[in-house]
C-alpha cells in the first residue's frame, strides 16, 4: 500500500482514445474542417452510445489508485460537447462551439492522493518543455478530498488539481512535463508528448 509521502514519478505517454485520425499536435487555431471533424466525430460516438469522456487526453495511471489525470484541448471538448449533446437529442449551438474554439487556455486535471481532508490545498501544477517551466493561469483543488478505495487505510484520500495554461505559453508540439507539487511535499511527474495528442 502507498504510503502518504511515496509520490510515484510516472513517465507515460498521453493518449486519446478516439473514432478518427489523430492530429499531428495540440490545435490552438483550429481549421473550419478540424472542428466540423470534432463535431462529427462526437455525434458518431453517441450514436453509438459511448461517453463524452473518451475524448479526454489521459495520462498516467488507469486503476483506482494510480496517480493520473487528462487535458482537454480545443477540438477535444467540441467533441464531448457535440457527444455530450446529441446523447440528450440535441445539437451544439453555435455560441456554445465558438466558446470552445474561442479559449485561450487549455485545461489540464491530476488526481492525487493523501491522508487528511485537506491535503490538496495549496498544490500547484507547471508544465516543463525542454527545461522551460510554464506556470498555469489558475489553478483550483478540491478544498475537501473525497474517500478513496483504500480507506481506511493509506492513501486515504483522493483530490483533483486543475490548472488552465495559456495556448500562446506553451508549444503544441513539444514533448511535455506535467509536474504536479502535492502541499503536502514531493512532487508527481507525468511525460506527455502534445504532438500525440488533438
Amino acid at each position: 500500500m502507498r504510503s502518504v509521502g511515496h509520490w510515484a514519478i510516472g513517465f507515460v505517454s498521453a493518449f486519446l482514445v478516439s473514432i478518427g485520425d489523430l492530429s499531428v499536435a495540440i490545435e490552438a487555431h483550429p481549421s473550419h474542417t478540424q472542428i466540423q471533424a470534432a463535431l462529427d466525430r462526437g455525434a458518431k460516438a453517441a450514436a453509438q452510445h459511448q461517453p463524452p469522456e473518451q475524448w479526454y487526453a489521459r495520462f498516467g495511471g488507469n486503476e483506482d489508485l494510480d496517480f493520473g489525470g487528462f487535458l482537454v484541448t480545443k477540438l477535444g471538448g467540441v467533441s464531448v460537447l457535440a457527444t455530450h449533446m446529441a446523447l440528450r437529442g440535441l445539437e451544439p449551438s453555435a455560441a456554445d462551439i465558438a466558446q470552445l474554439v474561442d479559449a485561450t487556455t487549455m485545461l489540464v486535471s491530476a488526481v492525487i492522493f493523501g491522508d487528511r481532508p485537506a491535503f490538496a490545498v495549496e498544490s500547484y501544477m507547471v508544465l516543463d518543455q525542454g527545461g522551460r517551466a510554464i506556470k498555469p493561469v489558475t489553478v483550483r483543488v478540491d478544498g475537501r478530498a473525497t474517500r478513496t478505495t483504500a480507506w481506511p487505510e493509506s492513501p486515504k484520500f483522493t483530490a483533483k488539481v486543475v490548472a488552465a495554461f495559456k495556448y500562446a505559453d506553451f508549444d503544441p508540439n513539444a514533448h511535455t512535463i506535467i509536474t504536479v507539487f502535492p502541499a503536502t511535499g514531493g512532487e508527481i511527474r507525468f511525460a506527455v508528448n502534445f504532438r500525440e495528442i488533438e
